[in-house]
């Protein structure tokens, strides 16, 4: 993904647990754009470090002792807007992601993302975007599609012809892209074309928004 910058992102880490910080700091190491400015404990820290250092994204754990990652997201969202927040949570945490994109979180991941995904959402959060997680379910899909979190509210179902809508929903039902193909009778290529080209008018950067949106206009009913 392109930067809009070549300056290095500037990145505040909210967890309760030092092990994961450890672990996310050292990654980090290895990406020369990506610069970790300092870490939090709680809630409260995270509010206190945001103001001192400013950071550009904002990683943070959902349940923390004290203020918790909702309202400290909440709360920063007041105090400095032009922060990103990527929430990190748990599995059986659905309503939970829902209430923290709602307190202005621009994305989320499970704690067990991989390396890939976790640098993809920083960069794809701080380039102005939204970011949900791959591993994404149908019913957390559901979920924010029906919640008040709209990011699509620039793109609507009419931008999408019929054949497109088509395709949408065959994805929703995590049909692959050659199953697709097969059952469509066009090409394999052409499917990924045409997937690549949803991402895009959507603004998506994966299945998991393509979804979202897909469920939020009416394209898709689970």
């Amino acid at each position: 993904m392109e930067l809009i910058n070549s300056t290095p992102i500037r990145l505040l880490i909210a967890d309760d647990h030092e092990i994961f910080r450890d672990g996310v700091r050292a990654m980090l190491k290895k990406q020369k754009h990506l610069e970790l400015s300092g870490e939090a404990a709680n809630g409260e820290q995270l509010l206190a470090r945001a103001e001192e250092l400013q950071p550009d994204v904002v990683i943070t754990d959902i349940r923390m002792p004290g203020t918790d990652g909702i309202a400290a997201t909440r709360r920063l969202q007041e105090l400095m807007p032009g922060v990103a927040v990527i929430a990190l949570s748990m599995y059986d945490e659905e309503h939970l992601i829902v209430e923290m994109l709602e307190a202005g979180a621009r994305g989320y991941l499970l704690k067990n993302a991989p390396k890939e995904e976790i640098v993809q959402a920083i960069e794809t959060v701080f380039n102005g975007d939204v970011y949900f997680c791959r591993a994404t379910s149908p019913r957390l899909a559901e979920l924010i599609a029906k919640s008040s979190y709209n990011p699509f509210r620039k793109r609507s179902a009419s931008e999408l012809n019929e054949r497109e809508k088509e395709i949408v929903r065959l994805i929703c039902q995590q049909l692959s892209s050659r199953e697709i193909a097969e059952k469509l009778h066009i090409s394999h290529r052409t499917v990924e074309a045409y997937r690549d080209r949803l991402l895009d008018k959507i603004g998506a950067r994966n299945v998991a928004g393509l979804v979202v949106f897909a469920i939020r206009n009416g394209i898709y009913k689970l």
